[in-house]
């Protein structure tokens, strides 16, 4: 392990702001207390510059070099939100707040980068300037498009961004990305099915929309064994059915709602030209009135291979050779993929650890792998920006 050991003291400062953070969970873009924290401290650090509000709540700090004679300037993304769920841990810091939890690692992420931005803020010995980029509503809310929106690219120059995620499962210490598609498209979906309910004892007086909705969710599958190149990858999923509340009546409406996940574009549109037709057919066959709300969310998180491998090497620099394992794509989806259309770089994942998966009641971000977090965005700073003379 190379970690400096500046960044190793100051690692356990830095686990007490992520602690707190993890106390208070906001979700997408009502982050205003997490926010608040985040730039008293960048103004603490002595950054040159703060700026708030960036996509409604975001805030970048701006940390030039001793010198700028490149012009080079690289982003580093951390995202703030939490997730609606009710805290399982019973750890002492666990959220203040009934209904909302960091799940998701993001209060950990959030932290490595203030830590970051701290040790960048007082050892300037790079060339060019580095963007602390603190997003808010990755977690469905698309924080990054509303950055981008804002300017974050053009208006500071961005011309690299990497970002960090924790990884249960990895050991602490350990990191793993790969180059390409790493993460998933994702979509959602709304159908609704429309008919003549009846009593249930006279099924033939009216029409049968649950038996509708049930072919729907058979024929659904048939998307990824049938319609799919067996070596692509899609993920259909129905997360809900609704319709009826009497057990002798056939409900005249049915509701069915889900996702849908896919690491190729030509795979996802072919995916929604089936849901289509599948859906369009289903209310022709049975006599009722079907409509479908289909809608793509993010794109997929695709690393580009000069940045993927800057930052493998990277990591392996402070956690040792080998440190970094080649991974399979993930199915889940990632708002950072609007920040990789928008400039070259790349997602890698951080160890979190033995712990419970994410988006579970029982998670906790492994505070063992912040010195690790803090000294990869410091190394991918000195690797991109280095220093001359």
């Amino acid at each position: 392990m190379s970690i400096s050991t500046d960044i190793l003291k100051l690692s356990k400062e830095v686990a007490a702001w992520r602690q707190d953070f993890h106390m208070h969970p906001e979700l997408l873009y009502d982050v205003h207390r997490t926010a608040a924290s985040v730039e008293e401290r960048l103004r603490s650090f002595g950054v040159d510059e703060v700026v708030t509000g960036l996509g409604r709540t975001g805030v970048v700090g701006v940390i030039r070099g001793k010198s700028n004679g490149t012009g080079r300037v690289v982003a580093l993304r951390a995202d703030m939100d939490a997730l609606p769920i009710d805290e399982q841990t019973n750890l002492p810091y666990s959220s203040r707040t009934p209904g909302k939890m960091h799940a998701c690692g993001h209060d950990g992420h959030t932290a490595m980068l203030l830590g970051a931005a701290k040790h960048l803020a007082a050892h300037r010995d790079f060339d060019g300037t580095v963007l602390a980029v603190f997003q808010p509503a990755e977690e469905g809310g698309a924080g990054a498009r509303a950055m981008l929106e804002d300017g974050l690219t053009d208006r500071f120059g961005a011309q690299k961004y990497f970002a960090l995620h924790a990884l249960p499962g990895t050991p602490v210490g350990k990191f793993a990305t790969r180059p390409g598609p790493i993460m998933a498209a994702t979509a959602t979906f709304d159908i609704v099915v429309e008919g003549k309910g009846t009593h249930a004892a006279m099924p033939h007086e009216g029409t049968d929309q649950i038996v509708v909705a049930a072919h729907i969710v058979t024929a659904l599958q048939s998307i990824a064994s049938r319609v799919t190149d067996p070596v692509k990858s899609v993920v259909v999923s129905v997360t809900g059915i609704n319709g009826g509340s009497a057990y002798n009546v056939i409900p005249s409406t049915v509701a069915l709602k889900g996702t849908v996940r896919f690491l190729d574009a030509e795979v996802g549109r072919k995916t929604e030209e089936r849901f289509r037709a599948i859906v369009d057919h289903a209310g022709k066959m049975f006599g009722v009135s079907t409509t479908l709300d289909f809608r793509v969310g993010y794109p997929v998180t695709v690393n580009h291979d000069a940045e993927t491998d800057l930052a493998s090497r990277a990591a392996e620099r402070i956690a040792g050779e080998g440190a970094v394992r080649t991974m399979a794509p993930v199915m889940g989806g990632e708002d950072f993929s609007f920040m990789l259309q928008s400039r070259p770089g790349a997602f890698v994942f951080i160890g979190n650890g033995d712990s419970a998966p994410l988006h579970n009641p029982g998670f906790d971000f492994n505070d063992a792998a912040i010195p690790y977090g803090i000294a990869y965005f410091d190394e991918i700073v000195r690797s991109t920006l280095p220093a001359h003379g």
